[in-house]
């Protein structure tokens, strides 16, 4: 698979981003790492607020990369989109995929699935891309790097 099949399918739509979404992108990405970290929130708030840090980091990366992401799968095209920006292993976009699905089961379906661990890793995993996604901007798109 690559973008322009993406394209093709309607899965992506061409944009030209600025700086100054960019640097928005990542804002909205801080602010949620910093309160997936707050004491006292549950498991389930931690990962909810972790997978919207990791969204809105990989949402940068592809509007850097000059897309975005349709509405239909949103969620899904743009974490899978990391493979193509950031080279991210499958094994890591296949994890992010789980554990995004058990945020839905956890909002929608069955609350307090969440485990400990769960909400952590996906802590983790949002704050790698998300100093992964700043760097690949910084040395492949510089000038939308300018606000950051």
């Amino acid at each position: 698979m690559s973008f322009s099949l993406w394209l093709e399918k309607g899965w992506l739509k061409e944009h030209t981003p600025t700086s100054r979404e960019i640097a928005e992108l990542l804002a909205v990405a801080d602010r949620s790492l910093k309160d997936c970290q707050v004491a006292g929130l549950s498991n389930a708030g931690k990962l909810d607020m972790a997978h919207n840090a990791a969204l809105q980091s990989s949402a940068a990366a592809l509007a850097a990369a000059g897309y975005r992401a349709s509405r239909e799968a949103y969620h899904y095209y743009v974490i899978q989109s990391l493979s193509f920006t950031l080279q991210l292993e499958e094994r890591i976009i296949r994890r992010l995929h789980k554990l995004r699905r058990k945020r839905n089961i956890s909002d929608y379906e069955r609350p307090g699935v969440v485990t400990e661990q769960e909400a952590w890793e996906m802590v983790e995993l949002a704050k790698q891309i998300r100093q992964q996604v700043e760097a690949w901007i910084r040395n492949n798109h510089s000038e939308l790097a300018r606000e950051i």
